[in-house]
C-alpha cells in the first residue's frame, strides 16, 4: 500500500461529487486521477452538499473512507 503522507488532507470543498484516491498513486491527491488501474483498488465516491472543510485520509488505513478517523496517529 502506498501512503502519500502520514497526515490527513484538510480541504475546503464546494457542493458536488468527488472521488477519493484509495491507491495512493494519484498525482491529484487526495482525489482520483485514474492511476489505480491494475492495482485492484477503486476510488471512493462521495458527495458534499454544502461548502465545507473536510479532512480526508492520506494513510489509507481509515475505517471511514474517505474521511480521516485518526488512525494515522496510532
Amino acid at each position: 500500500m502506498i501512503i502519500p503522507k502520514n497526515m490527513p488532507f484538510s480541504v475546503t470543498l464546494g457542493p458536488g461529487s468527488y472521488s477519493w484516491c484509495s491507491c495512493g498513486k494519484s498525482a491529484k491527491e487526495p482525489f482520483c486521477d485514474g492511476s489505480h488501474k491494475g492495482t485492484g483498488k477503486e476510488p471512493v465516491a462521495f458527495t458534499i452538499t454544502n461548502k465545507e472543510q473536510v479532512v480526508l485520509c492520506a494513510c489509507r488505513r481509515t475505517k471511514k473512507p474517505p474521511f480521516c478517523d485518526g488512525t494515522h496517529a496510532r
